[in-house]
């Protein structure tokens, strides 16, 4: 079945592995000698935190906090809504958010604001995927796997209405996929 609802292949596993492999490496240089945290941004994060935090080659702590701006839907809400909270404490810590995909940029300076609120030492951005051209809200993302055109895909933590994110590259769908959920 999910084969069949595959329209295109647009960043393969090994791309992912590949750019992943070198966004960790360049955490590991950036961050010698720093306190640092990864919040992964649930759900769509975790194939990228995992593959990411094992990347990198210093102690980091990780955390988890969950917002939505999206429900069910494919397109952004405009609201932010903190679902579930991190359990750390990120004062005088370097933080570096990781999520899933950025487009309209809306989730990202949100959680940004609060975790410098909350007294982080730094905070930036570990993203796999870019999509600039629905920027809403400018924000500057430190470190990017792949900038990707303004369509909507799934895979590698990416979803739709909670599926496909356990397929191992990023894709877009069939229009017929959408029309029948």
């Amino acid at each position: 079945m999910l084969k069949s609802d595959i329209k295109e292949i647009l960043i393969t596993e090994e791309q992912l592995k590949r750019r992943t492999e070198e966004i960790g490496a360049q955490i590991t240089k950036d961050y010698e000698d720093k306190d640092v945290i990864l919040v992964g941004v649930l759900k769509g994060a975790m194939p990228f935190l995992c593959d990411l935090m094992r990347q990198i080659h210093l102690p980091v702590s990780i955390d988890t906090i969950c917002v939505s701006s999206y429900g069910a839907g494919t397109v952004s809400s405009g609201e932010v809504q903190i679902k579930k909270d991190i359990d750390s404490d990120i004062k005088g810590k370097h933080v570096i958010i990781v999520e899933d995909i950025i487009d309209t940029g809306i989730t990202m300076a949100a959680l940004k604001n609060i975790f410098c609120e909350r007294g982080a030492e730094s905070v930036e951005i570990a993203v796999c995927l870019d999509k600039k051209e629905r920027r809403q809200k400018e924000v500057f993302t430190k470190y990017v796997g792949f900038e990707i055109p303004d369509e909507f895909i799934v895979g590698y933590g990416c979803d739709y209405a909670e599926k496909y994110r356990n397929l191992p590259y990023i894709c877009t769908l069939y229009p017929s996929v959408f029309e029948h959920i």
